[in-house]
């Protein structure tokens, strides 16, 4: 009775709900309400409730005689419970005023001014929390979404860190973890198995167990790495993402995907490894350099492309002054294709739209392209090569082109030839069979997969981006 009543209160919102000290025992309770809030636990010593209880007789647990003895195993009994709720709030001494006091303070702290977005897989679900400050409450968060204190393996690059690790420290260790700070150089041409078998060895010298959490500051290659180790060291840890660059938080942190680079081309290993939160503060993006930050509007556009035609309007017109409410609505976009797709069986792989061109014009410039720009030129070519098929208007090539270099992106490239990148393509992971596999828009939010595009089509494409 009380876990169906738990299930239907977890789907409302902007609710109290109070329970008897029992409620929260069974952990599946404990789980279904800390998905619509913030669970607390009010505390207090046994003489306290005694006292309280003096004149009560509606209690048939505290039908005996000596009510305090009665109450003291009954806590014993449910320490374990308690001890799982991640916030509590002493009573003793306090009146009922002064506890809505505390109460109403510590959900303030805990739950701040945020968007929440839920991601639903096979597995379970997790949360995306996005909102300015929320750095330094990821421990707090970490809790709620059941995460046990303890050690914990911070894995970030030295830039990343000395900018934002003390702040993610200071929350982590008021929340009852002990983290450890692991530096991973910084680069795609570090996205190496070398790389993921030094994190290995850090685990191993930390203590890590199989509960304790690996959580990614960074962008999209720490994401990557720490990902790929915690889906693989001890057969998988808990894992929570915390990106600090525009691409990687409108993007690489969503979905599940981890990968490794090999001399022959982008994330060729990988695995994929839902996280169990990520935690998206835009306050980091001051410390982004401007470079990376319009790299990362790649993405952006790439998401209104492919599902959100206001989002690309809004881009259009200018309109990127609320950071958060872009961030957000790019995220939406990302979701719900995960969602629908989790292992890239079938519409998932449109969210590559730019990047079978992409992967290949970074690989050749040995990473000296970042990825976003890679993307804006895969952007241009797989618009160009829609207009070419006759999939699409050929205006939609101006307007594409024309917010890509609005928004300072590139949509050409030099020092490769078309037949150099056709030929790298043909290592893309993206490929069926023989086949390279290009998404293509029709128009702005509706874009499809194709096999079997004519390579001399390509060819044309890639010889009016090359200059």
């Amino acid at each position: 009775m009380e876990a169906e009543l738990c299930q239907e209160l977890a789907q409302e919102h902007s609710l109290i709900i109070a329970t008897g000290g029992g409620a929260l025992v069974p952990p599946l309770n404990r789980e279904l309400l800390s998905r619509t809030g913030v669970v607390i636990c009010l505390t207090a010593g046994p003489e306290d409730i005694a006292q309280r209880l003096v004149y009560a007789t509606d209690r048939p647990l505290l039908a005996t005689a000596d009510r305090t003895q009665r109450i003291t195993a009954l806590m014993e009994q449910r320490a374990a419970a308690y001890g799982a709720i991640p916030y509590h709030v002493s009573t003793s001494g306090l009146s009922v005023e002064e506890v809505a006091d505390e109460v109403i303070r510590l959900a303030r702290r805990v739950d701040p001014h945020h968007t929440r977005t839920a991601v639903n897989h096979h597995e379970g679900r997790y949360d995306i929390f996005i909102g300015d400050g929320l750095l330094v409450e990821a421990g707090d968060l970490m809790r709620r979404a059941g995460l046990p204190p303890g050690l914990a393996a911070v894995v970030t690059n030295p830039e990343i860190g000395q900018a934002h690790a003390g702040t993610l420290v200071k929350g982590l260790s008021e929340a009852g973890f002990q983290p450890v700070v692991v530096e991973i150089p910084e680069g795609e041409a570090y996205k190496t198995l070398d790389t993921v078998a030094n994190l290995y060895d850090e685990f191993v010298e930390a203590g890590l167990d199989r509960r304790t959490p690996v959580i990614a500051l960074g962008g999209g290659v720490v994401g990557d790495m720490a990902g790929f180790a915690a889906a693989s060291y001890l057969r998988g840890v808990p894992f929570v993402q915390i990106p600090t660059s525009l691409l990687s938080m409108v993007d690489a942190s969503v979905g599940g995907k981890t990968g490794v680079d090999l001399p022959q081309g982008k994330n060729l290993v990988g695995a994929f490894k839902q996280p169990a939160l990520v935690v998206i503060d835009p306050e980091t993006l001051r410390t982004l350099p401007a470079a990376e930050f319009c790299s990362g509007l790649a993405e952006v556009v790439k998401h209104g492309i492919i599902g959100d035609p206001d989002l690309f309007e809004a881009l259009e017109m200018g309109q990127i002054i609320d950071l958060p409410a872009l961030i957000r609505r790019a995220v939406r976009v990302k979701v719900q294709v995960v969602e629908e797709d989790p292992f890239e069986q079938g519409r998932r792989a449109v969210l590559n739209l730019g990047h079978t061109f992409g992967h290949a014009l970074e690989t050749l410039s040995d990473f000296s392209l970042r990825h976003g720009e890679g993307v804006s030129i895969g952007l241009a070519a797989a618009t160009r090569l829609a207009a070419r098929l006759e999939l699409c208007d050929p205006a939609l090539v101006g307007r594409v082109e024309r917010l890509l270099e609005h928004l300072a992106l590139p949509v050409r490239c030099s020092d490769v030839s078309p037949e150099q990148v056709l030929r790298t393509m043909s290592t893309d992971k993206k490929r069926v069979g023989s086949q390279l596999r290009f998404v293509l828009p029709r128009a702005v939010g509706d874009v499809d997969t194709f096999d079997g595009v004519d390579e001399h089509a390509v060819l044309k494409t890639l010889a009016e981006i090359i200059h």
